[in-house]
């Protein structure tokens, strides 16, 4: 199995390839590229998650717990929260993902189970879809398949070293098939993961709908605050007692 060092490194360089691309091939920004870059490279943590303990659960946890709530920024605006509220929820967030789900990954996953799996890293990119809204679909499309790739990138790499080539001989290893796969061996984990997937699909096909309708509203909103109208305050200059 592939180390930490070399799971980062490869989601890093797969990353910095991906952003390129979104720039020079897709006309994204500049800014897009980097931050879809950046987490195609960190996504390369994910799966380890379900490590009972190790630099990968620890440095993943700590930093998902800090960046998540600056992703989700767009997200608070459409709810039109004040800032108070947003770092209210910024602090609800950190304390969600550094000690609940981190503890949740401890208690009920397995190392390589249903974790290690492409629904899996389906799931994650559809969570990356819902905290990430976007003005433009495209974007928002772009950055949360960063988040597969990451995350696919190490699956790839943990298969890639579930193959022996030592002493000359070509040998698959125990591990081999563990990570690239749809189905594992418990069932209650097969049911579990595709419930949460085809769940996120079904949030992530109307999300984009109903931001669409949050920001509508907002507007008709702002369009009816009361203003003077241009001929009262002509009106006003004249007036005897000014």
């Amino acid at each position: 199995m592939a180390d930490f060092k070399t799971h980062i490194t490869g989601s890093t360089i797969v990353g910095i390839a991906y952003g390129y691309w979104g720039v020079t091939c897709q006309s994204m920004s500049l800014e897009s590229g980097i931050l879809a870059g950046g987490l195609c490279s960190v996504s390369g943590m994910l799966p380890d998650l379900d490590s009972d303990s190790g630099i990968p659960l620890r440095e993943t946890s700590m930093f998902a717990a800090a960046v998540v709530p600056m992703l989700m920024i767009e997200r608070f605006r459409d709810l039109e929260l004040s800032h108070e509220a947003m770092a209210l929820a910024a602090m609800l967030i950190y304390i969600a993902i550094r000690f609940i789900a981190v503890e949740f990954f401890k208690r009920y996953t397995v190392h390589r189970g249903m974790w290690h799996s492409i629904p899996a890293a389906a799931s994650a990119g559809l969570l990356a879809y819902l905290v990430m809204p976007c003005p433009s679909e495209s974007i928002r499309v772009y950055k949360s398949i960063a988040v597969v790739v990451g995350f696919l990138v190490h699956l790839i790499l943990d298969e890639i070293w579930s193959i022996d080539f030592g002493g000359g001989r070509f040998r698959l290893k125990k591990s081999f098939g563990t990570a690239l796969k749809f189905f594992g061996q418990s069932q209650i984990a097969n049911v579990s993961v595709y419930a949460k997937l085809f769940l996120l699909i079904y949030l992530a096909w109307g999300d984009h709908g109903v931001v669409d309708r949050i920001r509508q509203r907002s507007r008709l909103d702002n369009s009816y605050i009361a203003k003077p109208a241009p001929e009262l305050i002509q009106w006003d200059k004249w007036l005897p007692w000014r």
